[in-house]
């Protein structure tokens, strides 16, 4: 890869919407979810989709029910996209994620949640 290649592919990479948000696994079994935030969006769904494939688990969290199911009984679903502004710094997009989670999280009812 030539040097100006290189360049501008960072350039390009760092010159991209952050977009973060809310999103939820579901298990398809037993109807439960957990609910998350995710200042990458796409990154997080991309390591989702990785640990379907080899079948370790995303989180800690769904551990025991990913044995018991496999990873095939949950899904990856979003449910609200945030974009970062250029002029947030990474903390004040995550306080916006924090706020946003809360809010989502009222949505819900306590025992349907990991």
């Amino acid at each position: 890869m030539e040097k100006l290649e290189k360049k501008e592919l960072i350039a390009a990479y760092k010159g991209r919407k952050e977009i973060g948000g809310i999103c939820v696994i579901k298990n398809t079994i037993n109807g439960k979810m957990l609910l998350l935030s995710a200042p990458d969006l796409q990154g997080y769904k991309n390591r989702f989709n990785f640990s379907q494939q080899t079948g370790s688990c995303v989180n800690i969290k769904l551990q025991e029910d990913w044995g018991n199911f496999g990873a095939q009984a949950f899904t990856f679903d979003i449910l609200e996209e945030l974009e970062k502004k250029e002029t947030q710094s990474p903390k004040e997009f995550k306080e916006d994620l924090k706020t946003l989670m809360e809010l989502w999280h009222e949505k819900f009812a306590a025992d349907i949640l990991y």
